[in-house]
């Protein structure tokens, strides 16, 4: 179990977390059942100042929520505590408003028995706060609709209006309840909520005309002056000072630092429009309190024969209006009142002191009844549609008391005598359910009752509301007595009926020590919770709260719909006399007391730390006055009468089984087996504890705290012990995953196999049946029978082909085609064919372009006509023969702007005696010339060239016919080179004279002058020879292969 809280420690917070049992020497134990010391107030005062020190402000006694106010925000009310609380067991995490609340509703759920909380404590103590959380609680955690929360939305709502209406500053609370307030919320089957009814008791109305010093009038008053626009103050006439209303300043504090009413009036307003309340109903009920502030400011004189008259003119006329009756009859029923004697009416005129309490009167029961009204309008907008409270049979309750806690005031009246009575009441009907509560335990569990010594304060009760012999009897034989009656008489007749009562003591009956801290006007009463001193004067005035009966006839015509449904025609009709105040309330505690013995009771004790509202101050002698008259350390005692601690058999062996061998790891036996195991091993002694039928009871808290300090000890043990087991878990578990993932992808994988293997086979015997059928009729035309086979022919035919294409322009094979594909074949051939041409052509550099645009002219030349050609296919030709260096630099000089594209060595043979000259002829674009070294010795143009000669043989001889018109022509050129193929193409080619070129199979003639011709004749032989021949002709002897 673990507490957590938040405290602020110089500008941190640091988060509190509290073990059960281990951290109780550092925050006390969170079940004062569980104290050893459990007689000592001392201990049980000390226990809770520890836990408030760490901001644990709530601590069980037994199913008890004792807390205590921190005055400050804590972080333990949020959606995240919510759902920490809820569906956990009560005693299974920290004590919390959330625990009670949650386990209320889920006992109402499981056992479909209607339950209540009941809430008291001082005033400031938090009470009204602890019934706003556990609303919330209901609001956020039960099931809901669209109408729910509606509904949640109203119940939480109706809290800032109750509060406006009902609430006040006192000395102790800024927010003190002024009023008992029980609410049943109802559930459907579901869990749901789907209603709601408030029963308001006692309300406070005197503090309407009258507050103690330091205190305040009811919230509403001040949020309306302050909080209202000042169109809405215009018409109810009234001014923003509070100062300016006398019952506002009786207590001379009308404006408080820590109480912000223009934001509560935006919060009653918001509140009362989500209520359901229409525009007309807001604005008929601020007129009535508006005329409250018009009633107190109305004065009164007295003339001089006695007679009451009014002063304030105009506040009367402003509080007739607002009331919406006749002003000149409510100034008559203020100062007159009406008689009946012997069926006579008689007008009689009020002293100054009887219209001061007329007035006063009246305006408390025009609040008191409206406050009635407003919870009847409430109760009215959380009941379900066509149903009324308690209509359906189907629905289950969870009753809310908001009430005041026991009060001892400096001075105590009426109201504290009621207040106290009303807790004397809820002592009594707790300590019974709680001690029947425990005796059902016991009988259930089958274990002899002990029987519990304890205070019972009935004896108190009926001294208080025993028929006929009651205070409250008195104070209404009194009230109604004829004659001369009045609070002192009061006090004589109690001291003559009850006066031998040993819970009752006057002055007159008291000792001499006990006189001297009496008045002669008090009564003192000996509570459960201690003494208190009552003072009678005002007992019989408050008791009686009677209007005049000519006040109730103006008010019954009251055209404000409010207050004609408040005060009926009938009242003024009966003539029987109403129930007194005390009486009303005993009637209606009385039918709370059955409301209560009806349902399962849960309880939430508040106290209030220090009265300076500090947190963090815990004043001892405070919190031990509240300690008392809570009766905690009584219900302590019932509780710890028997056995301190008990568990059902399952939670105790859950808990503490490592503490035994036998029920550790796992007790497989029957529970009331384990357990008895259990406490055997732990040596329990036989008067340390019993076993009832599913619990376990613990005599003495010693033996819990042994236990758990030993399960403390062990828990190192048990954390080795548990890590080994779920390592050795989850490796099993990752195993047993892979394992199975293993399985099943191998189980998938060869189901999966098989179907494919299932299915190949099937579209394979379709194939050979559709191939067979195809190879039958493969002669016919294409058609479904032979389809498959024909495709498959071609695209056998296409596959062989793309494998057996060829790889170049030069390779001519081809796959032979079937016959139905042959044209198909000659155009891919073509195609192919092209592409591959394409493919070379793009691939080709442009030197070698060049060099086979050169290659071509030779071949297209010299092919099958030359005998030197096949030799020369394979050698490349060059750019030029000659290098830069190698050509004279005035031959250049000579040559101009043509640059030479080619030169090669020749050796030149004169026409005239074949003398062989070696020579240079260089290729321009326009001529070629023929150079000795330095020298120019003939021009060639290419325009003028005739004819190109060469032999079909294998040497290098070239002559190159130029016109000899003159003797200035040099005519022909004989030439002699040893790249003849590559001269005669490179020459051919730049004079563009391919067709010039002749090759020649026998002799060649040439000119040698105008009228000369000469002859070269060619032989064959072992190697190259050039001489003169016989007949004077030029003879080559060309051997049988030549490198030119």
């Amino acid at each position: 179990m673990r507490y957590q809280g938040r405290e602020v420690d110089e500008g941190r917070v640091r988060l509190m977390m509290e073990s059960a049992l281990t951290a109780r020497d550092r925050v006390g134990v969170q079940d004062f059942v569980l104290l050893e010391n459990y007689n000592s107030e001392a201990t049980f005062i000390e226990n809770l100042r520890r836990r408030f020190r760490e901001n644990l402000i709530y601590t069980y006694i037994g199913s008890v929520l004792v807390s205590v106010n921190p005055y400050k925000e804590l972080e333990i009310y949020s959606k995240q505590q919510m759902e920490r609380y809820r569906g956990v067991s009560f005693y299974e995490i920290s004590p919390h408003i959330y625990a009670i609340s949650d386990n209320t509703y889920r006992a109402m759920r499981t056992e479909r028995r209607d339950q209540c909380i009941l809430i008291s404590g001082e005033s400031g103590a938090g009470k009204t706060e602890a019934s706003k959380k556990i609303l919330l609680y209901f609001a956020v955690t039960c099931p809901t609709n669209d109408h729910m929360l509606t509904l949640g939305d109203r119940l939480l709502q109706s809290n800032p209006v109750l509060e406006a209406f009902g609430n006040a500053k006192t000395l102790r609370n800024d927010n003190s309840s002024r009023f008992g307030k029980y609410m049943d919320i109802q559930f459907d089957f579901k869990g749901a909520t789907m209603g709601g009814h408030i029963l308001n008791y006692l309300l406070e109305k005197s503090r309407v005309v009258h507050q103690n010093h330091g205190e305040r009038n009811f919230h509403i008053f001040y949020q309306l002056l302050d909080g209202g626009d000042n169109d809405l103050l215009n018409t109810l006439n009234l001014e923003r000072n509070p100062h300016s209303y006398r019952y506002l300043v009786k207590g001379s504090c009308p404006r408080v630092s820590s109480i912000s009413d223009k934001n509560n009036w935006r919060v009653v307003r918001k509140a009362l429009d989500v209520i359901g309340f229409t525009a007309e109903e807001v604005q008929k009920l601020l007129n009535i309190i508006a005329s409250v502030l018009h009633l107190g400011n109305t004065l009164f004189g007295e003339g001089e024969e006695g007679e009451t008259y009014i002063t304030t003119e105009t506040q009367l006329s402003n509080a007739a209006k607002l009331l919406g009756v006749d002003g000149s009859a409510l100034k008559e029923a203020l100062t007159h009142k009406k008689l009946t004697a012997k069926g006579e009416e008689m007008i009689s005129p009020l002293n100054f002191e009887q219209a001061v309490s007329a007035r006063d009167a009246l305006a408390k029961a025009v609040y008191g009844r409206t406050f009635n009204w407003l919870v009847e309008k409430i109760n009215q907008s959380l009941t379900l549609k066509a149903e009324i409270h308690h209509s359906s049979k189907d629905a289950s309750i969870i009753g809310l008391l908001d009430i005041y806690g026991f009060e001892v005031l400096q001075h105590n009246s009426f109201e504290q005598f009621c207040i106290n009575y009303c807790n004397e009441k809820l002592q009594q009907l707790f300590i019974e359910l709680t001690l029947r509560s425990e005796q059902e335990e016991y009988e259930t569990e089958g274990i002899a009752w002990e029987t519990v010594q304890y205070f019972d304060n009935k004896i108190i009760c009926d001294l208080i509301e025993e028929k006929h012999k009651g205070i409250i009897s008195i104070l209404d034989e009194e009230c109604l007595r004829p004659g001369e009656t009045g609070d002192i008489s009061f006090l004589e007749k109690l001291e003559d009926t009850v006066g031998g009562h040993p819970h009752f003591i006057t002055h007159k009956l008291a000792n001499g020590k006990t006189r001297r801290v009496m008045s002669r006007e008090e009564f003192r009463l000996l509570h459960y919770a201690g003494e208190v001193n009552y003072n009678v004067n005002g007992f019989l005035d408050k008791n009686n709260d009677l209007l005049n009966r000519n006040l109730k006839e103006v008010m019954c015509q009251s055209e404000n719909q409010i207050l004609s449904h408040c005060f009926r025609r009938e009242e003024v009709i009966d003539q029987k006399r109403p129930e007194m105040a005390a009486s009303q309330f005993k009637n209606s505690l009385m039918k709370l007391m059955e409301i209560l013995m009806s349902k399962e009771p849960s309880y939430v004790r508040c106290i209030k730390p220090n009265d300076a509202k500090q947190p963090g101050r815990f004043d001892e002698v405070l919190v031990r006055h509240q300690v008392k008259y809570l009766g905690l350390m009584e219900n302590l005692r019932v509780r710890r009468a028997g056995f301190a601690y008990r568990r059902r058999f399952e939670a105790f062996l859950q808990r503490y089984k490592p503490l035994c061998p036998e029920t550790w790891p796992n007790w497989n036996g029957k529970l009331a087996d384990g357990v008895s195991a259990l406490v055997n091993h732990l040596g329990y002694k036989p008067e340390e504890y019993k076993l009832g039928r599913s619990k376990i009871f613990i005599r003495f808290p010693k033996t819990l705290f042994a236990t758990e300090d030993a399960l403390e000890a062990k828990k190192p043990e048990i954390a080795v012990t548990l890590q080994k087991s779920w390592r050795g878990y989850r490796e099993r578990a990752n195993y047993q995953r892979i394992r199975h993932a293993v399985i099943v992808i191998q189980s998938g994988w060869r189901g999966m196999k098989g179907r494919r293997r299932a299915k190949k086979r099937r579209e394979a015997a379709h194939l050979i049946r559709r191939f067979i059928k195809g190879f039958i009729n493969r002669h016919e035309e294409y058609c479904d029978d032979n389809d498959y086979f024909l495709d498959h022919v071609r695209c056998s035919f296409l596959k062989h082909l793309r494998k057996n294409l060829p790889r170049s322009v030069l390779d001519k094979s081809w796959p032979t085609p079937p016959a139905l594909l042959v044209e198909a074949s000659e155009h891919l051939q073509g195609l192919h064919m092209r592409n591959m041409v394409i493919k070379y052509c793009r691939r080709v550099q442009p030197e070698w372009k060049k060099q086979m645009m050169q290659k071509v002219v030779a071949s297209e030349i010299f092919k099958d006509q030359k005998g030197s050609y096949p030799q020369s296919v394979g050698r490349l030709f060059l750019d030029t023969r000659l290098e830069r260096e190698q050509i004279s630099l005035k031959v250049l000089q000579t040559l101009g702007s043509e640059k030479v594209q080619y030169g090669v060595s020749v050796i030149k043979y004169d026409r005239r005696g074949f003398k062989p000259r070696l020579r240079q002829l260089l290729l321009t674009n326009s001529f070629a010339v023929l150079v000795d070294r330095t020298k120019i010795k003939q021009r060639l143009d290419y325009a003028a060239l005739r004819g190109i000669f060469v032999s079909s043989l294998c040497d290098g001889m070239v002559v190159l016919r130029m016109p000899c018109e003159d003797n200035k022509q040099k005519g022909d050129a004989v030439l002699h080179c040893s790249h003849v193929i590559e001269l005669v193409t490179k020459l051919a080619m730049m004079a563009s004279k391919t067709n010039y070129v002749n090759v020649s199979p026998g002799s060649i003639r040439f000119t040698v002058s105008r009228t000369k011709e000469g002859i070269i004749d060619f032989i064959r032989g072992s190697e190259l020879k050039v001489a003169k021949g016989k007949r004077g002709h030029l003879l080559v002897t060309a051997p049988q292969s030549s490198a030119t």
